[in-house]
């Protein structure tokens, strides 16, 4: 595989050269809530370039990283002893299920999260082996990236119970070659990029895979963690970007996506704000509450009167 031809490259087409997206049953707003159940390394013998955080820290000042970081590595674990189990009973009572990310170590050190999710049919979305550990570490050595790529879905279909049909890099961070690899595993959904309000296909060298936009500003690190929103300011942000993408979608459908992360969102302070806005969202009519893998399952019957050749201009 070489670096001079991209496996992997979609074309260039703006929202006027498109025909309109009808969702099912005359949907507007395609809503996303993503849980990112990641998995940080404690520490890595012998490594004294600090580890990859993905996002930020509640001291700041990296440790070299071979050094556990006990404030930043247990402020992310809170998530998963007590935020996401909050989030669990909230979406539980409202009825909605998410769509989660999970690290291959979420897998194997955080199995009873897993299930939780799993039990309740919620979408299970492969992130990586660990959540420090970057798809880009790889980008100039495809094969190596290959194998991080394939050992995640191995584990994944013994874990979970079935295959992968979506995929979301941690840190939004893949190759070239990332689409291609997961379209060859046979996944239907690539998530990392952040381009679009709408589906719309990539094509590999194994042939289309789908990819459903993720967003990193309706995300709740850049609201709270990065942004110091209060909850009230937070709440307010996601119902004027719902308002505006549902009205948008009268004409041509769109999707929103609400990245969220239980160390941040499943605080005790936070959560109220996000249960608003899913009771908020419920109250409007033509709104979809699909998983990634239904998206893109469905996009594919419709893509080509979504996108026809003869309305795709040069950029």
């Amino acid at each position: 595989m070489s670096d001079e031809a991209p496996p992997s490259k979609y074309p260039f087409v703006p929202l006027p050269d498109r025909g309109p997206l009808r969702f099912p049953n005359g949907a507007q707003l395609a809503l996303i809530i993503t849980i990112n159940i990641e998995y940080w390394e404690p520490f890595r013998p012998g490594q004294k370039e600090s580890l990859f955080t993905g996002g930020p820290m509640t001291i700041p000042h990296a440790l070299p990283g071979d050094v556990l970081d006990t404030a930043n590595w247990t402020w992310r674990e809170y998530g998963q002893r007590i935020g996401i189990w909050r989030m669990i009973e909230m979406f539980d009572k409202l009825g909605v299920k998410p769509s989660c990310t999970i690290n291959g170590m979420t897998m194997t050190e955080r199995r009873r999260i897993v299930d939780a999710c799993n039990e309740r049919g919620w979408e299970l979305v492969p992130h990586n082996w660990a959540q420090n550990d970057l798809l880009t570490d790889y980008a100039h050595k495809p094969e190596e990236e290959r194998v991080v790529i394939r050992r995640t879905l191995d584990t994944y279909e013994k874990v979970v119970g079935r295959p992968a049909k979506a995929w979301l890099s941690s840190a939004i961070r893949g190759t070239l070659h990332t689409p291609a690899f997961l379209k060859e595993f046979g996944l239907i959904a690539y998530c990392d990029y952040l381009n679009d309000d709408q589906p719309y296909l990539i094509h590999t060298e194994h042939g289309p895979i789908v990819c459903v936009p993720y967003s990193n500003d309706i995300n709740d690190f850049n609201l709270f963690a990065r942004g110091g929103m209060s909850a009230s300011a937070g709440l307010e942000t996601l119902k004027v970007c719902f308002d505006q993408l549902h009205g948008e979608g009268a004409a041509t459908g769109r999707i929103m996506n609400v990245g969220l992360h239980p160390h941040v969102m499943g605080h005790a302070h936070r959560i109220g704000a996000l249960r608003e806005f899913v009771e908020y969202v419920r109250s409007r009519d033509k709104v979809w509450f699909p998983s990634r893998e239904e998206i893109a399952s469905w996009y594919m019957t419709v893509h080509e009167t979504h996108v026809s050749p003869d309305k795709r201009r040069k950029a």
